[in-house]
């Protein structure tokens, strides 16, 4: 007796020491009875002529990068897909009240639902749940960061405005099997800006959106499409580009009241012609780069650089005319120049030539040769240096030649007079037709700005 006493104690004893075997979880169980017979291949209805409605959400995060020579646009949105699975539908109350659980997203079914604009999908992190209610109802939410194609419109740079589009639709799936619809309201979604990053170099204007089918192939197929409305902050651009090219422009406006004759307006203009061409090298990255149209802020350069080259070619024109009575202007001439290039080469052409103007010569007749010695006599004669008769002569005779050589002196430094006024007037009527051009060109830019940034 004592001894089966002891066996049962020590057989509570043990069965109290040996852990009981944990009953499965309510999410373990729920998990599995949803699982069990579920096929991800098979859409979620019952009846298989009933469509399945996508709901689409799309929040825009913020703009990445937009280039123009590939026509593309990085962006960061979230991006959120609801739909009713009619195969997940559970009562709360049998697994202990749970209402919601997630799941992994490639056990289950997940519509076929792509962007038509993507180029590729860039640095998204994976998400690889979704959750699911005990209606049925299937969250899918994602952070994508895409690549997408767009048309940029990039002549009004930097007072450009760009729109692109997202457009949603199934890739597979007609509108009888899969439809789509927004989730919240068109006016909710294009006036959203709160998780859009506003601090960076574009802004967001709006993001309008639409619903509706195409046709293709002989079946209708359900797209939704979101506009991405943005527009450049210029404010970087103009205190980098424009304003600097601007006080170039002026300085070289200011340059005209250099001197005319002192030498240093011309180089003074090449100066500022190399520092703008330095200027535009270094500021090439900045701008945008398209195969189609040239942005019209490179319209702007080029115009500015060709109105330099115009003021330092009118300088040198004015110089030009204003010496154009000394030796040295003369020697730099074209004619002279070629003069003195084929001259010296074709130093037998200028023998043959003499000797047939001897020839020539030769042939006149005896009165013309008659006539040229007499002329020559009387040059011989005007500059044969006369003996005076006596001292009163030869003081009479060098005063009429100083007053002959002042008279000459005063004809030319009046004629030299007339010739520097005419020259300050044509710089002057040639500096304001500088202006009227500059100022027309500038006019016409800042018009075309206006209308493209306000457009």
């Amino acid at each position: 007796m004592f001894l089966l006493w002891l066996t049962l104690f020590f057989s509570a004893h043990l069965a109290e020491c040996v852990p009981e075997k944990p009953k499965r979880s309510a999410l373990n169980q729920l998990t599995r009875t949803l699982l069990r017979k579920y096929d991800c291949g098979v859409r979620p209805v019952h009846n298989w002529t009933s469509p399945t409605t996508v709901y689409i959400d799309l929040i825009l995060q913020s703009v990445l990068d937009v280039d123009g020579k590939t026509q593309s646009i990085t962006t960061s949105i979230w991006y959120r897909q609801i739909w009713r699975d009619e195969f997940l539908v559970w009562d709360p109350e049998e697994f202990d009240g749970i209402n919601e659980i997630s799941l992994s997203s490639d056990a289950i079914w997940v519509p076929d639902v792509i962007v038509s604009e993507f180029v590729e999908e860039g640095k998204s992190p994976p998400i690889p749940y979704i959750y699911v209610n005990s209606s049925g109802s299937v969250k899918n939410y994602r952070p994508i960061q895409a690549v997408l194609a767009c048309s940029l419109e990039m002549y009004a740079f930097p007072f450009d405005k760009q729109n692109c589009s997202l457009t949603f639709r199934s890739w597979l799936h007609s509108v009888k099997e899969i439809d789509l619809a927004l989730w919240r309201s068109a006016e909710a979604i294009a006036n959203d800006k709160r998780e859009f990053m506003n601090d960076g170099e574009w802004e967001l204007l709006s993001i309008p959106s639409q619903y509706w089918q195409i046709r293709q192939d002989g079946s209708d197929y359900a797209q939704i499409q979101f506009n991405l409305l943005i527009r450049r902050r210029p404010l970087l651009y103009v205190v980098g580009l424009l304003i600097p090219s601007i006080f170039l422009m002026l300085v070289d406006v200011v340059s005209f009241y250099l001197p005319l004759n002192s030498g240093t307006r011309i180089a003074f203009k090449i100066s500022i012609l190399l520092g703008y061409t330095v200027f535009r090298v270094n500021l090439t990255d900045e701008l945008p780069a398209t195969a189609v149209r040239t942005p019209l802020i490179g319209v702007f350069f080029v115009v500015c650089m060709a109105m330099l080259m115009l003021s330092l070619i009118k300088s040198i024109l004015v110089v030009k005319l204003l010496h154009h009575s000394e030796k040295e202007v003369k020697e730099m001439s074209l004619t002279a120049c070629l003069l003195d290039k084929y001259g010296s080469a074709g130093h037998s052409f200028t023998e043959s030539a003499l000797t047939s103007i001897k020839t020539l010569d030769q042939i006149n007749t005896s009165g013309d040769f008659e006539l040229e010695s007499s002329l020559e006599e009387e040059l011989l004669s005007l500059n044969e240096i006369q003996e005076p008769s006596s001292g009163l002569d030869w003081l009479l005779q060098e005063l009429v030649s100083l007053r002959v050589a002042f008279s000459q002196e005063d004809s030319e430094s009046s004629a030299q007079a007339e010739w520097l006024a005419l020259c300050l007037r044509l710089d002057c009527l040639l500096f304001r037709l500088y202006l009227f051009v500059l100022a027309l060109y500038t006019g016409t830019l800042l018009l075309l700005w206006a209308c493209w940034s306000f457009a």
